[in-house]
């Protein structure tokens, strides 16, 4: 008995609309990541990416737990020693929410070389406007 594996010439291209508007950032973050690798289909493998596509809108109003806001930080550098420089979920909401979702769907990713071609297919804005609307997304409903 053999199992039937899905080509990729015999997949469809599919776009979902996920309004993060209210929602917790880890559980929204493994619902997008679930849906960018296809594992909502019964025709899943893992070493073959699925073409779904998930626009989440309203990212600037995604709720986080507890006292995340003031203790979590992100950090970056430079090439020169002495250049580490962080910011906390706050701040960092505050100049540009889509980074901190993006992180946090990304780090819910496998790590392998897949892993840029999902997150290519990510798209995250801070607001309701998205310019997609020719593709026709499905809009995925909360839980």
């Amino acid at each position: 008995m053999s199992t039937p594996v899905m080509k990729a010439g015999e997949q469809t291209e599919r776009w979902f609309v996920i309004d993060a508007k209210g929602q917790i950032l880890g559980r929204l973050a493994t619902q997008v990541a679930t849906l960018l690798r296809g594992k909502d289909q019964p025709q899943f493998s893992p070493h073959n990416p699925s073409l779904s596509h998930v626009i989440v809108l309203n990212a600037a109003e995604v709720k986080v737990t507890g006292q995340k806001l003031d203790q979590k930080r992100y950090y970056r550098h430079g090439k020169v020693p002495g250049s580490l420089r962080s910011r906390t979920l706050g701040e960092q909401m505050e100049r540009d929410p889509r980074i901190p979702v993006e992180k946090a769907i990304v780090g819910m990713l496998p790590k392998n070389r897949l892993q840029q071609v999902w997150r290519n297919r990510l798209h995250v804005y801070p607001g309701t406007e998205h310019d997609h609307a020719a593709q026709k997304p499905v809009e995925v409903k909360r839980g």
